[in-house]
This record gives C-alpha cells, structure tokens and sequence, in this order.
C-alpha cells in the first residue's frame, strides 16, 4: 500500500486526532487552563513552538467570542519542556469582527519556581465569514509531486542527491506526528551538500490523515527542518518572535509548505513561511526571528 492509500485508509477526524488530544485543555477556572505538554512533538528536547502557539491558540478560542485566529503573535521567553503547564487567557476587546485576547504559558523550573514560557496577543474572528474576493500576485510553489519528495524514513542513497552525508534525520519526536515530504531541491542539507539558499520546501500533513483547520496552520508554519540547515548551519534553531497569519480555512487534502530567509546577520534569521492548500489557495503566511548557532 502506498503511503498516500495508508494515510487515506487511517484517516482521523478533526477533533478526534493525536494533534486534538495533545493540544486539549482543561479547564481550572475561568481564563485558566492545565495541560501535560506532550514529549511527542518535542525537537531535541524542547518543545516545537508550532505546537506550543496551537495549545495557547486553543485557549483563546476558548475564551474569545470569535473561533478562528486571525492573527497572532508569540515571544518564546524560556524552552518548554515536556510534562505539566499552565495557561492563562485574558480578553483585550471584543467587536463584532474582530476580538483580541493575550495568553501566556507557564512551567516550573527546578526549583520550583513559576517561569513564564511563551507571551502571546491575538486576534480572532469568523473566517467563513469573510468576502471570497482574491486579489494577489502570489503564486503556489512550484515543486514535485509528493512521491517524488523525501520524509525521515528515507536513505541517503534514496535522495539521488551527492552522497557522503547522512539520511534526513528523524531522531526528533515530531518527526513521527507530521506527514512531511521536502522538495529535493532543499534537501542538500541531509546528504552534506547545502544549497547555500536559505529555502525549504515541503508537503505537509498530521501522520494520521487529520485535515488541516486554521489552528493546525499554527504548526503547519513551524513545523519543517530549518533554512539554517541549507545555509550550512546546523544545530537547533529556537524561535524568539513568530508572527501567524491565516488568511482562509483550508480545504483538505495535503498542505504546500515553502520557507524562505533572505537574511542572516548577528547570529539571528527571518524565516517568511507560505501555506498553501490542494485548491491553491495561500490559506496562511508568517514570518519568524529565529537564533543561529554559528561556527
């Protein structure tokens, strides 16, 4: 069976997935929430901060008179990790459009101590509710079909790239929750041989054939290896601000994912991140500062 016909066959349901159950919330009191961060979307050993804006993103649904995040911004202060967290959600305002809501999570360190983790400020509204009125000059990627590109489970020798250099790594958790298929073209980074250009591109799904909605665009944007890896850079890249835009509610079937940074200086990079939907629609945008380890 192919992987497409396994994913197909498997298919769970929004609301009813790995990804619904690990960003679920519960409840201690009003604008309050618990959750155990789970250790299956963790990167090395920090949680992703996709995942991280989903759980803050799912509170503010919650406490916001409007369901669909529009736009949302985060500051990552300290590395989460796996286990315990809290989150607290607050209303700014509320219009008939638009509501804007702030939310923070905390963990405790060794001592412990309450650290705040992540600061985040956000507006939301009714994305079905918007003009179906597009007017852009931006295009879909362009890049193969999806069994041309390549995941974590696939050799060195399988890329048909240069080789002497290691396959794509799949040693993170995360690795095992997406359906990721990267372009050849910005895979150099795997097999020793890094473009120089600062582009990832990829195929992007939930392992378990969950469709895309506008809170997985949350991790959709944050989700691929990093750009630092085609500019021969390796090591983790932790976010410190990253802005989200979802412009539409995707339809299903397999997302289009292309990253791109123009500039790296003092140790710091831009990612600009496009998501595109199977009807070719950019249905999100963001862009994200990001450390570098050079050297």
């Amino acid at each position: 069976m192919s992987e497409a016909a396994s994913v197909q066959a498997t298919r769970a349901a929004i609301g009813d997935s790995e990804f619904d159950r690990d960003t679920a919330l519960v409840l201690r009191a009003p604008g309050v929430y618990d959750i155990d961060l789970s250790a299956g979307w963790t990167i090395i050993n920090a949680v992703n901060g996709g995942y991280l804006l989903a759980v803050l993103g799912r509170a503010l649904a919650d406490v916001l008179p409007h369901a669909d995040p529009f736009t949302i911004s985060a500051h990552y202060l300290t590395a989460s990790q796996p286990g315990p967290a809290v989150v607290r959600a607050d209303v700014v305002r509320t219009g008939r459009t638009l509501s804007t809501g702030q939310a923070s999570l905390f963990q405790h360190d060794d001592q412990g101590r309450e650290v705040e983790r992540i600061r985040v400020l956000a507006s939301y509204g009714d994305l079905d509710a918007l003009p179906d009125d597009v007017r852009t000059t931006a295009v879909p990627p362009a890049f193969p079909p999806m069994d041309q590109c390549f995941g974590p489970q696939d050799t060195a020798s399988d890329i048909r790239l240069p080789s002497g250099g290691a396959p794509v790594s799949g040693s993170s958790a995360i690795a095992d929750r997406l359906m990721i298929r990267i372009d050849p073209a910005t895979l150099g980074w795997a097999v020793g041989a890094p473009s120089g250009k600062g582009e990832m591109r990829a195929w992007f799904g939930l392992a378990d054939g969950r469709d895309a909605d506008p809170l997985s665009l949350l991790l959709a944007v944050d989700a691929l290896p990093p750009t630092a890896f085609e500019l021969g850079l390796k090591g983790w890249v932790p976010t410190v601000e990253l802005t989200v835009h979802v412009r539409s509610r995707p339809a299903p079937g397999p997302l289009r994912v292309s990253i791109t940074t123009r500039n790296l200086a003092g140790g710091f990079l831009e990612e600009d991140a496009e998501v595109w939907d199977s009807n070719d629609r950019l249905v999100a945008q963001s862009r994200q500062l990001a450390r570098v380890r050079l050297g």
